[in-house]
């Protein structure tokens, strides 16, 4: 299918977005889009100006905090095995760091075969340098690939760390030390991630990529536009999201916060979605082993999106309600909202 032809489709698929708005979709063919291959069956891409190829699948830390140290060090072993090498973690997630740390020091996961990924929910230079540091610990290496502000949310926290004594201090700093080589963040409200890419020439960008996100309410267009100007490689999270849980439903995976696709058919076609997305380069799956699993089967499978697929994802996402809410707690300030998007992951 010709690109013109297929973004003309995009186009009249995604009615009632603004006007304007081009879609996102990437060229399978651009130089920077390429899907480079792997003994394991896992495609890698190039992270942006990073340089590093990293699996199209992330290891999501947080799953290791669920399940006990045997099962966390097989797990991550096994993820290793089928080809994912980019590992997130943060020490907002319970014990998972204590628990990657330990799976990862006997070696059997090379560490210069992996990129490491750690974030910090501090807005203060001293407190950023404490989680740094103890992170630094816990996973028993000398340095992240990637560290990242965790979470940002609100105007008030952004002025925080970028203020005299903030957390980009040390992160700055920390780079020049050569404890952190490139620098990001993630964030949970579409106001935050545009404000960061313009306060600062970030490397990677943690952000809802979400097929419910971008068809009721353009959750992404504007932050993929904006990271791919400034250069920014965008790691997907949310990616098989199923919403927010309807009111008196029933929470499953032990209250999780919010619904998650459980069909691997689904799985499939919504990792896909987000893949095709420019600039994304990897998805971080919902922070469960066996849908790391049925991700890491969705990766191996992945093809870039066309129309049909798209037509599939706009039907599916009419079944569910978006997770995350217009404008919380940018335009409110703190209080509830800045509350929830603190202890959200």
């Amino acid at each position: 299918m010709q690109r013109r032809a297929f973004l003309k489709t995009v186009g009249a698929a995604t009615g009632g977005l603004a006007l304007g708005y081009r879609p996102l979709f990437a060229d399978p063919a651009a130089a920077d889009r390429q899907l480079i291959p792997h003994a394991s069956g896992m495609p890698r891409r190039v992270l942006g100006r990073t340089g590093r190829q990293v699996s199209i699948i992330t290891y999501p830390g947080l799953a290791l905090s669920k399940i006990p140290q045997p099962a966390a060090t097989t797990a991550l072993r096994a993820g290793f095995d089928a080809g994912i090498n980019y590992f997130d973690v943060a020490p907002a997630y319970g014990d998972a760091e204590i628990k990657m740390g330990i799976a990862l020091a006997d070696g059997k996961i090379p560490r210069d075969d992996i990129f490491l990924a750690c974030k910090t929910k501090d807005r203060t230079a001293d407190g950023a340098r404490r989680e740094l540091e103890r992170s630094l610990t816990r996973l028993k290496t000398d340095r992240f690939d990637l560290y990242q502000m965790h979470v940002m949310s609100t105007k008030a926290e952004l002025e925080q760390a970028f203020g005299s004594g903030g957390a980009m201090e040390t992160l700055l700093k920390a780079r020049e030390e050569g404890k952190v080589r490139w620098l990001g963040f993630s964030a949970h409200t579409k106001e935050a991630a545009l404000e960061m890419l313009r306060r600062f020439k970030f490397d990677t960008v943690m952000y809802p990529v979400n097929f419910i996100e971008h068809f009721t309410h353009q959750f992404d267009p504007e932050v993929l536009t904006l990271a791919r100007q400034h250069g920014a490689a965008v790691v997907a999270i949310k990616p098989i999201s199923a919403g927010a849980w309807r009111p008196g439903e029933k929470k499953t995976r032990n209250n999780w916060w919010y619904r998650v696709l459980e069909e691997q058919a689904e799985i499939d076609q919504a990792i896909r979605f987000a893949l095709s997305l420019d600039p994304v380069v990897t998805v971080v799956p919902t922070s469960f082993v066996d849908l790391t699993e049925k991700s890491i089967l969705a990766g191996k499978s992945f093809k870039p999106a066309v129309d049909a697929d798209l037509a599939a994802m706009r039907d599916l996402a009419g079944k569910y309600t978006p997770l995350f809410p217009r404008n919380p707690s940018w335009v409110l300030g703190p209080g509830p909202h800045t509350e929830y998007y603190r202890t959200a992951v």
